[in-house]
């Protein structure tokens, strides 16, 4: 019996350190692409903000246009 519990403890170390390993290694991967994620919502951010200031420059553009074709009538 005893030699039965020190059987599986020596094997049950390498098997804990596997699994250790595997799940230290998906926290990185989840690490990572938490991270790819925060920078593609920033590129997302930052694309809005230049759209809207692009839309907004056209529309004053628009309005410039049509007060001078107004006074021009």
């Amino acid at each position: 019996m005893t030699g039965t519990i020190a059987v599986v403890m020596i094997f049950s170390i390498p098997i804990i350190a596997i699994v250790t390993d595997h799940f230290q290694k998906q926290t990185k991967t989840k690490h990572k692409m938490i991270q790819d994620e925060l920078e593609l919502e920033k590129l997302k951010h930052e694309n809005y903000m230049i759209e809207t200031q692009k839309m907004r420059i056209e529309l004053e553009q628009m309005q410039l246009e049509e007060r001078r074709d107004t006074k021009v009538l």
